[in-house]
């Protein structure tokens, strides 16, 4: 079938695949310039150019959609092919990334002229649509193989080594989404029993061997250039060392992590029904009110709604990856759908929970709401490509019901 002809368009329309989908998506966007419009004020107050910040956030987002729009009609099997390529470029950028410059104390990103990106995002993606491939053909009676299995986990583990020094909360989400894509895929239970444990006794071991770091050794680590000058950041988080004092006279919101202090101030003064749009006061505190800690300001200014209503939007759209992923009548297409919702749903609770007071601060934006050109243009590709998928099924069940109803009717007839 020609998905390009004027047939096509006139039959099915423009937005074709799964319409909650698309709504999930626009709603988003609509929120995204509403909150950034408010959260960003504080880079106005200098140069009185009010709009540009809500003005560029907004182009990124219609070039995101229309950059949607055109991978949504693309055939699914391309992206078998596209995923291995963007892997390799990946690659690429991420070992050019450890030799750039550094941004927010983290070399973790590119520049080209005034405009930065992020390598790591596009590894996601491109180890998300590996990741589905690998366990789609390389399979037997009883699952992935154990060269699937051998492949996948060298894929991984590369593009984690890659990431991890200078971005260990994105590393964190790719091992969980990879993790939960294993399970999906019908990887062995034992191996994954093992793999959790072992994480789970890494895990403890670290946070042991963190908080009992000199600090005379953390700030030499701090202010040297090598691959150790992460850590002290890591440990101040891990172990929570910036837990406020429980007496207010002891409060030092200025030295004493005012991120996370500001935050839970916003979000403790909303009440039930917020500020309203606009009226945020914590936002000229946070340095980063319009990208990390943007969902605090959503509470702040829509109150406990607003909250639940964003909340709903990303479980929303997790459940119709899901419903999708038991309509497709192959896996890769099925893997890939719940690879994708699953990196973004995972993000975006990781910056919820960041921005509640319940996780470690890790600088990760909420997909499709937080300001920025990176994660915008790949997020609106995750919900491309899962459109793509949910347009294929959609064919494929089309193409089946016509098979079946053509003999019916010429029984009837005959």
């Amino acid at each position: 079938m020609n998905y390009w002809s004027k047939k096509n368009f006139k039959e099915k329309g423009l937005m074709q695949g799964d319409m909650v989908l698309w709504m999930v998506l626009l709603a988003l966007c609509f929120i995204s310039v509403i909150t950034v419009y408010s959260a960003s004020s504080n880079m106005t107050y200098g140069t009185g150019k009010y709009w540009e910040p809500v003005t560029r956030h907004a182009v990124f987002l219609g070039i995101g959609v229309c950059f949607t729009w055109l991978m949504h009609m693309l055939p699914c099997r391309l992206y078998k092919l596209l995923g291995w390529g963007l892997m390799l470029f990946s690659y690429l950028l991420l070992v050019c990334a450890l030799f750039a410059g550094e941004i927010n104390g983290a070399s973790r990103w590119i520049g080209i002229g005034s405009f930065t990106f992020q390598p790591s995002e596009m590894a996601k993606l491109g180890l998300v649509m590996t990741t589905a491939f690998i366990y789609s053909v390389f399979r037997d009676k009883d699952g992935v193989t154990k060269f699937g299995i051998k492949l996948a986990a060298t894929n991984i583990l590369c593009t984690l080594a890659l990431i991890v020094t200078e971005n260990l909360s994105t590393a964190g989400i790719i091992f969980v989404v990879m993790f939960a894509m294993s399970f999906y895929s019908q990887v062995s239970s034992k191996l994954l029993l093992w793999i959790g444990g072992s994480l789970v006794a890494l895990a403890v071991g670290g946070y042991l061997t963190a908080s009992n770091i000199p600090q005379s050794t953390l700030d030499k680590w701090a202010a040297s250039d090598g691959v150790m000058h992460r850590v002290p950041t890591w440990v101040k988080r891990i172990t929570n060392k910036h837990v406020l004092p429980l007496d207010p006279k002891d409060y030092d919101i200025v030295n004493n992590n005012p991120q996370v202090t500001h935050a839970q101030i916003a979000i403790a003064t909303c009440k039930v029904t917020g500020l309203g749009p606009g009226n945020s006061i914590e936002r000229d505190f946070l340095p980063q009110a319009f990208s990390d800690f943007i969902y605090a300001i959503l509470i702040e200014e829509g109150g406990i709604g607003s909250c639940c209503l964003v909340m709903s939007l990303y479980l929303l759209l997790l459940y119709r990856a899901l419903r999708i992923a038991q309509r497709c009548k192959s896996l890769f297409p099925a893997y890939l759908i719940m690879g994708l919702s699953l990196m973004l749903v995972t993000q975006a609770m990781v910056n919820m929970a960041v921005a509640v007071g319940v996780f470690p601060v890790t600088g990760q934006p909420l997909p499709l709401i937080s300001r920025g050109g990176t994660s915008t243009f790949v997020n609106c590709a995750y919900l491309g490509i899962m459109l793509s998928v949910s347009r294929s099924a959609r064919q494929v069940e089309e193409e089946k019901s016509d098979k079946i109803v053509e003999p019916e009717t010429q029984t009837t007839l005959s």
